[in-house]
């Protein structure tokens, strides 16, 4: 697999929820950065990886205990 950005639509909506979640990003081997549009309606996860596919995200942002649907490119 190589690099790759993946989009998905989720209920990280706010500060806190963010806070939340980045232990378990930040900890996920093959993300190199994510970032949370707080702003958009669909609360969007932009993500930044390295042999890691959206599957293991999306598994990722539930167990954190947030809802993720990847975004079609």
């Amino acid at each position: 697999m190589e690099n790759k950005t993946f989009k998905f639509k989720t209920n990280i909506n706010c500060g806190g929820c963010i806070a939340t979640v980045k232990p378990h990003l930040d900890a996920a081997k093959g993300i190199t950065s994510w970032n949370v549009d707080t702003t958009h309606k669909d609360k969007i996860l932009t993500v930044q990886t390295e042999n890691i596919s959206a599957k293991e995200v999306m598994a990722v942002v539930q167990n954190a205990g947030y809802k993720i649907e990847e975004v079609p490119a």
